[in-house]
């Protein structure tokens, strides 16, 4: 799901400070499993399969072929959606890659929310504004927010990949790697076609199957997807985007969604505040944290819009949130806190909002992979496990920097920087 022009490919991670995997843990997100991967040009520059190759994957076709007619799915729908299918060596090669830098979150949020996507926002809701109006008033989701949704997965439609969902799908499939996830999604895009919805040309999307504007995923489109429009068909892939944007909002409200409600406030933190304390998983009721003297941004008192965690995305040295029930929602949308913050500051922008009033810490670089796997290396030998060196700045990686930098009595925030990084091989 991700644009990408993906913005995916940028993607920080659930802690902030390493990629989330951007596998979401609803069930049915709509990135569900990988996000398996930015809406990239698909265009076969990867050497073409060789004859085992094809004889190997025409032996899974048939077995898929198989379990497919066993889930009620049609001979003749399988036949004309595999008609020509073949392996993707270009879907394997991206499936693959694992990108060895990643961005700094404001460097994220630029590209993600950009002068320009905020304008052509704005320009997009007036065009739409009386049926997002409708959508609004139907799901109670702000529609500022669906079209931030939108923006960031497709650049509001411009690019929703061109890869053919069956055989990008096929392709991960018989890869293996993923292949009970793929095949999930491979019967539900088949239930796609057998109801009609789509033709097997027109259902195209990401190499990793997500599909239309909003890049739904096949199982999340069964599950979620609207016709909003009242034709009979819920087309995400259309020129108008109606059904997408619906299906898009009933997806966020069936998680929870409030409306009029923000996804969280920047904040002013008191001094020698326990830096500990500030965790995703750390939800409080607003009275909690007004007590310990956390104010807003401008040193008015904290909003209550139920309860709120405190979220450090750049550690003690940048802005700083109270992030609230929709940063959650966004995140079943997709699981990478970088993308929520993009969602929400992008909806906010849209809205007539502007930057966050505190800096980033612009001089501090990117960690590359193979810097946080020194790290985390570097940490455990010193006695503060992060129980496993793989390049991933998740919660043990975190809580293991917060031990190091109480041990040295510094601020805990569990950051991990490239100066904590010179610091710990000194």
């Amino acid at each position: 799901m991700f644009k990408r022009h993906y913005l995916s490919s940028l993607i920080l991670g659930t802690a902030l400070t390493g990629c989330a995997s951007h596998a979401t843990t609803a069930p049915s997100s709509p990135l569900k499993a990988a996000a398996l991967a930015p809406v990239a040009n698909t265009t076969d520059t990867a050497p073409a399969a060789n004859g085992a190759e094809l004889a190997d994957f025409n032996s899974w076709r048939q077995g898929f072929r198989s379990k497919a007619l066993a889930k009620g799915i049609k001979p003749a729908v399988f036949d004309r959606a595999f008609k020509g299918v073949t392996i993707s060596k270009q879907v394997i090669k991206l499936d693959g890659n694992q990108a060895e830098f990643t961005r700094q979150i404001w460097d994220y949020l630029d590209t993600a929310t950009s002068a320009t996507r905020v304008n052509t926002g704005r320009e997009k809701g007036q065009a739409l504004a009386s049926t997002l109006k409708a959508i609004e008033t139907r799901y109670q989701v702000d529609a500022s927010v669906v079209l931030s949704v939108w923006g960031m997965e497709t650049n509001y439609g411009s690019y929703r990949g061109n890869t053919s969902t069956i055989a990008g799908l096929a392709t991960l499939a018989f890869e293996g790697r993923r292949r009970d996830f793929a095949e999930q999604q491979l019967i539900a895009a088949l239930q796609i076609l057998q109801a009609g919805d789509v033709t097997p040309e027109r259902m195209r999307g990401s190499w990793a199957g997500a599909m239309g504007h909003t890049q739904f995923m096949p199982t999340s489109y069964l599950e979620y997807a609207q016709d909003f429009t009242g034709d009979g068909k819920r087309d995400i892939w259309s020129e108008d985007p109606t059904d997408a944007l619906a299906s898009t909002a009933a997806y966020l409200k069936r998680f929870g969604w409030q409306h009029k409600a923000p996804w969280g406030v920047e904040i002013t933190l008191p001094k020698n505040f326990d830096y500990t304390k500030a965790d995703q998983g750390n939800r409080q009721p607003v009275s909690v944290w007004q007590a310990q003297g956390v104010t807003t941004i401008g040193g008015q008192p904290l909003p209550d819009y139920g309860e709120a965690a405190i979220l450090v995305p750049a550690g003690a040295h940048g802005p700083t949130f109270a992030i609230f029930k929709n940063f959650y929602v966004i995140r079943r949308y997709n699981n990478a806190t970088s993308y929520a913050m993009a969602v929400g500051h992008l909806a906010d922008k849209i809205a007539g909002g502007g930057e966050f009033v505190a800096k980033w810490p612009r001089e501090e670089r990117a960690l590359s992979r193979n810097e946080k796997i020194e790290l985390q290396r570097i940490l455990t030998a010193k006695g503060f496990s992060t129980q496993g060196a793989d390049g991933v700045i998740g919660p043990n990686t975190i809580s293991a920097i917060r031990a190091y930098q109480q041990s040295r009595k510094q601020v805990a925030d569990g950051y991990a920087s490239a100066s904590l990084l010179e610091q710990l091989k000194k």
